[in-house]
């Protein structure tokens, strides 16, 4: 069996050379003579996979290692009788923890605490409702919206989109839908964003299309919005540059990028395509994993900015930010391939839960919230 695997599909070798042979490519370059002979295909998010791709092809199974599917053509697959599988939850906790960072870094930057204010939650699935169980965990008060869980389970506690626009911050988990009853795409539009409260901040870490970003830009520069925090961009891997200039903090789509959540990805599209193909699912990426590069931490329990403190040494999101912000300082021409290096060149990032924070100290409080957003708290 041959197999094509993105060269950015963490141990992609090593996890599917043992089903069959693997062929490695850039994702953008991927094409209908790379998979000729291809009886599997494994992406990730920037391969657009559709029959001008897979015409013609052996290709008997398609797997994406992302939750997001918005790149795959499921209805041409279905007709070809294509296998596929996704990844869902894959890398859901490394974009809760990038919210925690983000969160964290405005209430410092604009001097507000956590605790009493409002975030709106539009999209409560694998990935929102991490991001509902962190934000809980700092204090915030949440309020979910979910147009279709609340149909289907008919619970109170989905609100309307009316709610959310009352909420201090909003933050957007949602696939994109361009269509049927609840569409997704330019949710975030003119009008939504008029009906957001006045300074409230806005973050996208879903597709870059959720949010309108002229709308967002005009919101931005007119004062309506008090901040935001943008790691995906309509026409990526092309971005607005007067919008990049202005919002709080920019990162190049790797909000679920943490190394665990993409080997998380690699394993689930491997079990996946060896369940297709009536193979063992034989492949234990717990081996290969490197040590964190901060297994331990000690912490000053009395220290008011221990939370941040501990956040930040395992992840700085800054650091992304500065890193994507260099995108301003090349030419335009190059701008698409540095995005695009910017994701393949990512550093490694370990996600909470791999680093033991021992506190210097007594404080209950700050041993709740360190445990609530993932780390293990030594006693």
């Amino acid at each position: 069996m041959r197999i094509v695997v993105d060269e950015n599909v963490p141990y992609g070798v090593e996890a599917f050379g043992g089903l069959g042979d693997v062929i490695t490519a850039p994702g953008r370059n991927i094409t209908r003579a790379t998979v000729a002979r291809a009886d599997a295909l494994v992406v990730r998010s920037i391969t657009q996979v559709n029959r001008e791709l897979l015409e013609g092809t052996p290709v008997q199974f398609v797997g994406t290692c992302t939750i997001g599917e918005d790149h795959i053509d499921k209805p041409y697959l279905a007709e070809r009788g294509i296998g596929f599988s996704s990844a869902p939850g894959c890398n859901a906790n490394s974009v809760a923890e990038y919210i925690v960072a983000a969160l964290l870094v405005l209430s410092e930057k604009y001097g507000f605490a956590l605790p009493g204010k409002t975030l709106g939650i539009i999209g409560v699935g694998n990935v929102g409702r991490r991001v509902l169980a962190k934000a809980e965990a700092l204090g915030l008060t949440c309020v979910l919206n979910d147009p279709p869980l609340a149909e289907q389970t008919g619970d109170s506690r989905y609100r309307p989109l009316e709610e959310i626009l009352a909420c201090d911050i909003i933050t957007c988990h949602v696939p994109i839908e361009k269509s049927g009853p609840h569409p997704t795409w330019h949710l975030v539009d003119e009008a939504f964003l008029k009906a957001m409260k006045d300074g409230a901040i806005l973050f996208n870490s879903a597709r870059g299309p959720v949010v309108d970003n002229a709308a967002c830009l005009a919101a931005l520069t007119s004062g309506k919005l008090g901040a935001c925090l943008l790691d995906v961009w309509e026409g990526e891997p092309e971005v607005n540059e007067v919008l990049l200039r202005r919002v709080d903090i920019a990162s190049p789509h790797i909000a679920g990028y943490s190394f665990d959540g993409k080997v998380n990805g690699t394993r689930q599209i491997h079990d996946a395509l060896a369940a297709h193909f009536g193979s063992e699912k034989t492949w234990d990426p717990a081996p290969l994993l490197p040590a964190p590069e901060v297994p331990a931490l000690a912490v000053n329990a009395g220290d008011p900015a221990a939370l941040s403190t501990a956040v930040r040494a395992v992840y700085d999101i800054m650091a992304d930010d500065a890193a994507m912000r260099g995108l301003l300082d090349v030419p335009k021409e190059e701008r698409r391939a540095f995005f695009d290096r910017l994701r393949k060149e990512y550093p490694r990032r370990r996600e909470f839960q791999n680093t033991k924070v021992t506190l210097v100290g007594e404080n209950d409080a700050l041993r709740k919230t360190l445990t609530g957003i993932g780390f293990p708290v030594e006693a």
